[in-house]
């Protein structure tokens, strides 16, 4: 099955997207708090799995299907990252409500 070449430059546009997310990402990880530090590393490990796996799939595409496994390795990387943002976020829900009552 032959995939469009537009594919391949929508994936590569959104690349570069992702590139130009990581200029406030890196201005925050300069930031004066521990806790603003914390979460763009966060941002910045969920960035980096996007980028990743947006280059599996564009080099799947363009080169050979053997550049695949760098999209899983992506995939995974953001799996981490909204894990521990959901622990995170959790957390201070619960915090929140023992501190209501």
């Amino acid at each position: 099955m032959e995939i469009p070449d537009w594919f391949a430059w929508m994936a590569l546009g959104l690349a570069a997207l992702q590139v130009l997310g990581l200029v406030p990402i890196a201005h925050r990880l300069r930031g004066p708090g521990p806790v603003v530090r914390t979460k763009a590393r966060l941002d910045l490990l969920d960035t980096l799995g996007n980028l990743l796996a947006l280059g599996g799939l564009f080099l799947g595409i363009a080169v050979a299907a053997s550049w695949f496994w760098l999209g899983l390795v992506g995939f995974a990387l953001m799996t981490t990252a909204y894990a521990v943002k959901g622990v995170h976020r959790l957390r201070a829900r619960r915090a929140g409500q023992t501190a209501g009552r």
